[in-house]
């Protein structure tokens, strides 16, 4: 967006109130264009693709993976779009899958109008907005993948990034559900996944290709 343009903003949120109140905030503002707004529904992309916004703005993000899909359709629709995702919660978990899906900018629904106006015209000038507790999410998440695969594992026992990676989850407890939400990957994938671990490194339970790992050196 040009300094001199006006970003042109899609609300989809599935709240009447909050579609009305974001429009009424942001039609005050000389640099930012309301250009559509709807429920989420069958027919929101071909709203959303028509309007062709700079920004789209949604009310809320869960684990369901065909919420991910939708977006990643709006994104192949609409080329350039950016993404602004209302979190209902201050929710880890949910903001680092809203940042997969590829928001840039995540705001709380207590947020105030500023701060809401403020992530609107930041990612639309190219930038990230978040609020604090999120950004320590994120550092966070960060610094838990500071460590590169382990090489003489994969070369031992024959494990892919992605196995590794599946075995860090397993050390901290994760579930096959819960690995699927933190990777945006269906929970057969997982489980197939596990499964050909298993058999790699002859173990007869997922916690025992941890231990295994362990013993190989791995940092799990």
């Amino acid at each position: 967006m040009n300094n001199d343009a006006r970003a042109e903003v899609f609300l989809l949120a599935q709240n009447q109130l909050l579609r009305e109140a974001l429009a009424r905030i942001l039609s005050k503002k000389t640099d930012i264009e309301v250009v559509g707004s709807c429920a989420l529904s069958a027919d929101s992309l071909k709203e959303i693709v028509s309007a062709a916004p700079d920004v789209l703005v949604m009310d809320s993000f869960t684990t369901n993976l065909a919420h991910v899909e939708f977006v990643r359709e709006v994104q192949q629709s609409v080329v350039g779009i950016k993404l602004v995702m209302i979190g209902m919660e201050a929710d880890g978990q949910h903001f680092l899958q809203a940042i997969r899906a590829g928001a840039l900018g995540y705001v709380l629904k207590d947020a105030s109008a500023l701060e809401v106006v403020a992530a609107l015209r930041t990612v639309a000038s190219g930038g990230a907005a978040c609020g604090p507790r999120m950004c320590a999410y994120l550092f966070q998440f960060a610094a838990q993948q500071n460590q590169m695969p382990n090489f003489h594992v994969r070369s031992k026992l024959g494990l892919t990034n992605r196995e590794q990676q599946l075995v860090g989850f397993i050390a901290r407890g994760f579930t096959n559900k819960e690995i699927a939400a933190e990777l945006l990957l269906a929970e057969h994938t997982i489980r197939n996944h596990i499964h050909r671990m298993l058999r790699k490194v002859g173990a007869t339970h997922r916690l025992a290709v941890v231990d295994i790992c362990r013993m190989e050196g791995a940092s799990v």
